[in-house]
């Protein structure tokens, strides 16, 4: 930042630079090819001695004189004192790089002006055929400027060879040269017919009038064929990069798009109207229109070829904020205000965060973005965010997947401090007030259910296999993942060698009270023909299960299983408790006796953290849930990034499961060729806009394990000293590990969201070993190796092989006790004792048989009847 800015809030974001450019635009063009009309105007009324014809001419050349020489000179100023005010960055640039064409163009001007006026004074007085040279030198400066000019501004849009020679002709002849100065000179020539109709439309013989609006439209149509070829050349040109931005990335293209595809035809249906006979009072009125289209028409041309220059001014070299490319590196290093001549603060303090912010906001923003003015209104745009975390967030992800927008340049505390401002100043939050409260223990009652370590026959184990299930209330709208929960169990008989048992016997399963109907809480039964393609009876799951009924025995592992169980976090008191308790009743068949009970969590939360960043709030109690805005703002950013009309779907009563579209191992969904995996789409999204999170605040801004939350899903004791990251890799190198393998299958999204992503445990990209997501995870003998203490505590990057190696999958050495059934399931294994309601909440049996808090069998005789002396199950299995 070189050049102090003229800062303007209502009317910035280039407002004046529009407004002025577009109309000077429309005008300079037709001072180019009004040259042309004129002359060979003037000389077929002098061939056919055509008086009245030749008195229009001389009436025509004042206005075109009054209109291209004195409104379009003022533009053209008004252009240059614009742009050197609000971008002077960019302008400099110009100036220095091609001081040879602003000379040369400033002469071709000059000569314009000269021959012009010389052909309006002396049109009666100087012989005829000097007087159309004249006009002919007038036409051919005009077009020598355009020439000229056109140079200079596809060189903004495509500097070609310029970025490496820095040379003047390497710029200059830059490749959208040739195409955009045929359109350019199709367009001029054009506009000869159209500011013609408005000087004919006022001519008051009907003869005259009437000739002159055939002549005109023969000027607006002809020039169409110049138009085609040159916009056809044109985006043939364009660079890739500069081709994707205009045609797919940006998103404000659309409306300019559809201006600019309107107006040609529109153009040239008014063009063959004004050629009937019409009356005069309805020509006036429709050349007023005709002026109008072309203005919408040029303006829409204008807009799209800036637009494709994003997020630069000049492509490739400078981003529209005046930031030269080769910059940011040390800006981001050193910081922005530190860098910037004109910054009023060098140094960000808690004291003077939101001046600072403020200070960012009018050089990185203020460009582009006006506040509460008609462009580019800042205000709409980040309404949503109601935390600085999302507004950090966002600022973060700026530039990286979505390039018409440059990234943030500076530290993350200079980032901090202009999302401060922005939530603070321009959405009026007040931060002090936390966006996510910490939420108090509760410590609900738990039976546990009896034991007679002397007398009773059996040992019922029963685990939640999932750790965590998270659900997105978000039916109405979409789903993410729906109510289905999966309880396992194994029924051992006791003896001095225990069996496991599963003939003969039944095991029930039943939801405590209060959680027996979730189609009261939530809407998934009322969608579930749209999300599933069929219909669930109310309360049933997807597999049928509901909340109490039986499980079906699983022989390959010797256990009993009820899967994708509909359990939801709403009990019917209005509270929020994402542990309810089943409890488990094995049954002999025969006689009916119940031979064992035991009673588990199964987790299940909806807080999952969209609304940090796409707004909303909670919706229930203030700690989890999804509202209408949030959902719907999910969708809406689906539907800008992707081209999708999800929306539109939702609102019509047809939302859908994402992965329909998103292949999915977990829900066994196959996808849609070609797209990214469920998985690997959302974290390597998500990744890009928050790296560089300290420890694992990126992972617990989504899922529910922040420490004062009310879920808080790592509930092991291994909490007490590891995070989400030991296992799981930051969340940039969790992302990459499952982009690498998409990468590998040939999705080509997966390359894209890679790009900008940095690992952070592992020292480089290639060191990440790719993964398929739920099959492939760390696991546990990554630190207990051998099944001895650790001598690590970094899991990450060596994973299972498949779905039957994870530890909910597995036996023990004997092919016997499942491991979840012993210790508990992942994120919750013994001692589980983190549990926001209760202590004992996840540790139902360790209670329950051996009354303590440690893995089953670290009293061996509760399955055994006399103490083994071998180990069995695995090594170091003995130990107390």
């Amino acid at each position: 930042m070189n050049y102090p800015l003229w800062h303007l809030t209502t009317f910035g974001g280039g407002f004046f630079i529009a407004l002025i450019a577009v109309v000077h635009v429309l005008v300079s063009h037709f001072a180019v090819g009004g040259g042309a009309f004129l002359v060979l105007l003037e000389r077929k009324a002098r061939n056919t001695d055509d008086a009245d014809l030749l008195a229009y001419v001389k009436k025509h050349s004042r206005f075109f004189m009054l209109l291209t020489m004195v409104f379009g000179s003022i533009t053209g100023v008004g252009i240059w004192w614009t742009i050197a005010l609000l971008n002077p960055g960019g302008t400099s640039v110009l100036i220095h790089t091609f001081v040879f064409g602003w000379a040369a163009e400033w002469v071709f001007f000059l000569c314009e002006i000269v021959a012009l006026f010389v052909y309006y004074y002396t049109f009666d007085r100087m012989d005829p055929k000097a007087h159309m040279t004249v006009g002919w030198i007038y036409f051919i400066s005009a077009w020598m400027s355009l020439f000229l000019i056109n140079g200079i501004i596809d060189f903004m849009l495509t500097p070609g060879a310029w970025l490496d020679t820095k040379a003047f002709w390497d710029g200059f002849f830059n490749p959208t040269f040739w195409p955009a100065l045929v359109f350019r000179t199709g367009m001029a020539l054009t506009l000869c017919g159209v500011f013609g109709f408005v000087t004919a439309a006022f001519t008051q013989k009907a003869g005259l009038r009437t000739r002159l609006m055939r002549i005109c439209s023969v000027w607006t149509l002809l020039p169409f064929v110049l138009m085609m070829i040159g916009l056809f050349w044109y985006a043939k040109v364009l660079p890739e990069t500069v081709h994707t931005m205009i045609f797919s990335h940006s998103p404000e293209m659309a409306p300019y798009f559809t201006a600019f595809m309107w107006g040609l035809p529109v153009l040239f249906a008014a063009a063959l109207v004004m050629a009937l006979k019409l009356p005069q009072g309805v020509q006036k009125a429709l050349c007023v229109v005709v002026v109008l289209v072309s203005l919408v028409y040029l303006g829409a041309f204008e807009f799209i070829r800036e637009g494709g220059r994003r997020p630069f001014i000049i492509r490739d070299y400078m981003y529209a904020n005046q930031v030269r490319k080769t910059d940011v590196k040390t800006i981001n290093d050193k910081g922005f205000l530190a860098t910037a001549k004109w910054s009023r603060h060098k140094q960000i303090t808690d004291e003077n965060q939101v001046d600072a912010g403020a200070e960012l906001f009018q050089f990185q923003c203020g460009i582009c973005h006006a506040i509460d003015g008609p462009m580019h209104n800042i205000r709409p745009l980040i309404k949503k965010y109601d935390s600085m975390f999302g507004m950090d967030a966002k600022l973060n992800g700026l530039g990286k997947l979505n390039t018409y927008m440059p990234e943030f340049m500076g530290t993350c505390r200079e980032r901090l401090a202009l999302a401060a401002y922005l939530v603070q100043e321009i959405n009026g939050i007040n931060t002090a007030i936390p966006d996510n409260p910490e939420v108090a223990n509760k410590d609900l009652p738990v039976s546990v259910p009896p034991f007679d370590h002397d007398t009773d026959q059996y040992v019922l184990l029963a685990w939640n296999d999932l750790g965590m299930h998270c659900i997105s209330d978000s039916s109405r709208y979409w789903v993410l993942l729906p109510p289905a929960n999966n309880i396992w169990a194994q029924l051992i008989r006791r003896d001095d060698v225990p069996e496991l048992v599963t003939d003969g016997v039944e095991l029930r399963y039943e939801v405590e009270k209060g959680f027996e109907h979730p189609e009261n809480h939530v809407p998934f039964w009322e969608h579930a023909q749209s999300i599933l393609g069929k219909k669930l009876d109310p309360g049933a799951g997807v597999t049928g299960n509901k909340v109490s009924g039986v499980m079906e025995a699983r022989e390959d592992h010797q256990a009993f299983a009820a899967e994708f169980i509909p359990v939801v976090p709403y009990p019917d008191d209005g509270s929020f408790n994402p542990y309810p308790i089943f409890t488990v009743t094995a049954v002999d068949k025969a006689s009916g006796k119940v031979l064992a009970v035991t009673r588990t969590v199964a987790p299940t939360s909806t807080e999952m953290g969209c609304k940090n960043c796409h707004g909303g709030g909670w919706r229930v109690n203030g700690v989890a849930g999804f509202t209408k805005e949030t959902s719907l703002d999910v969708l809406k950013a689906h539907d800008k990034n992707s081209g999708t009309r999800l929306v539109e779907r939702a609102l019509k009563g047809e939302p859908m499961l994402c992965q329909s579209c998103h292949a999915d191992p977990v829900l066994g969904t196959q996808g849609k060729p070609g797209i990214l995996n469920f998985p690997a789409a959302i974290h390597g999204w998500h990744a890009n806009f928050l790296t560089d999170r300290e420890g694992p605040a990126a992972c617990v801004a989504c899922h529910p394990a922040r420490a004062n939350g009310p879920t808080q899903c790592f509930r092991s004791h291994h909490a007490d000293f590891l995070d989400c990251t030991n296992c799981h890799g930051t969340l940039e190198d969790h992302a990459l590990g499952l982009l690498k393998k998409e990468k590998m299958d040939g999705k080509k999204g997966a390359a894209r969201l890679m790009e900008r992503l940095t690992p952070r445990v592992a020292d480089t990209v290639a060191e990440i070993n790719p993964r398929i997501p739920w099959l492939q995870e760390p696991d546990c003998l990554n630190c207990h190796q051998e099944y001895q203490p650790p001598e690590t505590d970094n899991g990450f990057n060596t994973w299972t092989s498949g779905g039957e190696t994870l530890f909910r999958n597995r036996t023990d050495e004997m092919g016997a006790v499942m491991c979840e059934g012993c210790h508990s399931s992942t994120h919750a294994t013994y001692p589980a004792v983190m549990n926001r309601l209760g202590e004992q909440r996840d540790s139902i049996q360790p209670q329950q048989y051996q009354d303590s808090d440690r893995p089953i069998g670290n009293d061996c005789t509760v399955c055994h009847r006399v103490q083994p002396d071998y180990e069995g199950h695995h090594p170091n299995s003995l130990r107390q």
